[in-house]
C-alpha cells in the first residue's frame, strides 16, 4: 500500500527527523526503536511497510533537507553517519517539497493545497496520503458563525477576511484532496464542527492533538496510579524548558496558552478534578532540541499524610515526536483504506488533547489501539 506522509512544516526539526528516519528504516541502517507500530500488537494491523512511505509536504521558509539534517546532526539529534550515508536521498527530498501556497482568498489558497496533494499523490502513484502538521503551534483563533457548518464555511472562504486559522485551512484542503489529516500540533486542525462534516462528506479521517512526547507522557502514567490507589493530589506543578524552534515560538503568550491548555487537561480527566498547580514553559536557547521538565507532586495519603514526588525528564523532543509521526502516518492511512470517516479516538495514545470520547490514562488509551489493530488487520484479511 503505498502510501503518501505530506508534512505541513516539511523543513523543520521533526519533520527532518522523521524524513532520515523512515528513509533509514527504508534502507535497514538502524533498528525501528520507538517505533509504536513495530510493537507485535500492532505489527499485523495491514500498515504500510517502510518501503511504501513516499514523504513530501509545504513549508514557508527554505532551508535545504540536507542542510537541517546535517544541523540536527550537529545538535546531536540525529546520528552524522546517517545523514552521511543518505545525503543523496536527502536532497532528492527537494522534489517533493513546495512552498505554501498564499491565494487572494482562503479558498484560493485551499485550492492551491489539494492540487499539490493531487500531483503528489499521482507522480508517486500512491494508494493513500496523509496530512500531517508539524509546524508550530498557533494561538487558539477567536471563534467564527463559520466554523459550525460546512456550508457556510465554503461561502466564507471565498470572502477575501481570513476565517480559519492554517492548520484548519491545511485540514480543509487535506479532506478536499479525500486525504487523511493529523495534527501533531495544539492548534485548531480539524476540530471544527465543519471540517468533521467534510471529513465524513469526503470519506477520510483524522486525528490530534498534539504529539504527547515528556512530561504529560509522564502524567498519563502516574495520575492513574494516585486514582487507583485513592491518593488524593494536592498540587501538580510543571517547568518545561524548551529550546529550537518550537521553543521560541512558545515565547509567545498565544502559543504558550494553548499548549499548557493541551497539557493539563490528562489531570482533570483521570483524577477527575483539577489540583492546584500548572505548567510552565520557558524558552531557553541555549539547549537546542532538547527539552527538560521538573514536576513536582504533592499528595495525601491515609490520614491526610501529606508526601511529594518530584520526576525530572530530559529528552530530544524531534527524536521523541518523529517515530510518533511515522506510526500515525501508517496507521491513519490503514485506517483509511479499512473506510473509517471521521475522528479516529483510539489514536489518543499519541496525544495530550486527543479527539473524540478518548480515555487520558495511557493504559485505556493502550487498550483502544490494540483494539483498532485488530479491526484494522480483519478489515485487511
Amino acid at each position: 500500500m503505498r502510501t503518501g506522509i505530506w508534512l505541513i512544516g516539511a523543513r523543520g526539526s521533526v519533520a527532518v527527523t522523521a524524513t532520515v528516519g523512515a528513509l533509514a528504516l527504508r534502507a535497514r541502517l538502524v533498528e525501528s526503536t520507538g517505533c509504536v507500530t513495530e510493537l507485535p500488537a500492532l505489527r499485523a494491523a495491514g500498515l504500510p511497510r517502510w518501503s511504501d512511505l513516499v514523504i513530501g509536504g509545504h513549508d514557508i521558509v527554505a532551508t535545504p533537507v540536507v542542510k537541517k539534517a546535517e544541523a540536527l546532526a550537529a545538535a546531536g539529534v540525529v546520528p552524522a553517519r546517517l545523514v552521511a550515508a543518505l545525503a543523496d536521498q536527502l536532497a532528492a527530498q527537494e522534489d517533493d517539497l513546495r512552498p505554501l501556497p498564499d491565494g487572494p482568498t482562503q479558498a484560493d489558497t485551499a485550492t492551491l493545497i489539494a492540487d499539490d496533494l493531487a500531483a503528489f499523490r499521482r507522480q508517486h502513484e500512491l494508494a493513500h496520503v496523509v496530512v500531517i502538521n508539524v509546524s508550530t503551534t498557533e494561538p487558539a483563533p477567536a471563534p467564527h458563525p463559520a466554523h459550525g457548518s460546512l456550508a457556510a464555511l465554503r461561502s466564507a472562504l471565498a470572502t477575501p477576511e481570513p476565517v480559519l486559522p492554517p492548520s484548519a485551512l491545511a485540514a480543509y484542503a487535506a479532506f478536499t484532496a479525500g486525504c487523511a489529516y493529523v495534527d501533531f500540533t495544539p492548534s485548531t486542525g480539524a476540530r471544527l464542527p465543519a471540517l468533521d462534516e467534510l471529513s465524513r462528506e469526503m470519506g477520510v479521517p483524522y486525528a490530534g492533538n498534539d504529539g504527547k512526547t515528556g512530561e504529560t507522557l509522564v502524567k498519563s502514567v502516574l495520575a492513574p496510579m494516585f486514582a487507583l490507589r485513592n491518593l488524593h493530589v494536592l498540587t501538580w506543578s510543571g517547568i518545561n524548558l524548551l529550546g529550537g524552534g518550537d521553543g521560541a515560538n512558545l515565547a509567545d503568550p498565544g502559543p504558550n496558552a494553548a499548549k499548557v491548555a493541551s497539557k493539563q487537561r490528562v489531570l482533570r480527566d483521570v483524577l477527575g478534578y483539577q489540583p492546584q498547580g500548572t505548567s510552565r514553559i520557558d524558552h531557553v536557547e541555549g539547549i537546542g532540541d532538547f527539552k527538560t521538565a521538573w514536576d513536582l507532586i504533592t499528595f495525601a495519603g491515609f490520614l491526610g499524610t501529606g508526601m511529594r514526588v518530584e520526576f525530572t525528564w530530559h529528552g530530544c523532543d524531534s527524536a521523541l515526536a518523529a517515530p510518533l509521526v511515522l506510526d500515525l502516518a501508517r496507521l491513519t492511512a490503514a485506517a483509511h483504506r479499512a473506510g473509517r470517516r471521521g475522528p479516529l479516538p483510539e489514536l489518543a495514545f499519541f496525544f495530550k488533547d486527543p479527539l473524540g470520547a478518548a480515555p487520558s490514562a495511557l493504559g485505556e488509551q493502550w487498550a483502544m489501539l490494540t483494539m483498532l489493530a485488530t479491526e484494522l488487520s480483519t478489515a485487511e484479511q
